[in-house]
């Protein structure tokens, strides 16, 4: 029988695709744009980007003309923050999905734990309804202390007649 490069001829061949994308850590790559969004929602982030700005805008403003490098008005920045937005946009959408999938998980853990502290509760519930009818049979210490009264006192009253017969 004759083997070919890739197996056997009885087999079928894997089917493989005709461009190969390049593969990735999905979880590493979830955790840069988590980090990447955590640290564009800080103060710091907003402070350096600001000082940036302010520089731009005044070096481009107050520098002589043949050392400024975004002469006309600014079109060089726009396109700067328009290529920054285009990137953080999809990590932040990145980053929120991560954290929806995680609460997600948060929120069918906490409902499996509520149904198995209700199962519970209902279970305790039981026991103690069977414990009070359990309860409600057996004789109580005043329940045995009055019925002994009584038979000392019958007690008591047939030696007094045995006392009287036979006197």
């Amino acid at each position: 029988m004759a083997e070919r490069r890739g197996g056997r001829l009885d087999t079928p061949q894997e089917h493989r695709p005709l461009i190969r994308t390049p593969s990735y850590d999905r979880d590493a790559f979830g955790i840069f744009a988590e980090q990447f969004a955590r640290y564009m929602g800080t103060a710091r982030f907003l402070f350096w980007m600001t000082v940036v700005v302010a520089f731009w805008v005044g070096w481009n403003t107050l520098a002589p003309r043949h050392l400024r490098f975004d002469e006309y008005p600014f079109i060089f920045l726009t396109l700067i923050l328009s290529l920054q937005a285009s990137y953080a946009a999809p990590l932040i959408l990145l980053a929120q999905n991560r954290q929806e999938a995680r609460d997600r998980l948060v929120t069918e853990q906490d409902r499996q734990a509520n149904a198995r502290g209700h199962a519970d509760m209902e279970f305790l519930a039981r026991e103690v309804a069977s414990l009070r009818m359990a309860v409600g049979e057996v004789a109580t210490r005043d329940f045995l202390r009055s019925e002994l009264r009584s038979l000392r006192d019958d007690l008591v009253e047939a030696e007094g007649d045995e006392a009287a017969t036979s006197a």
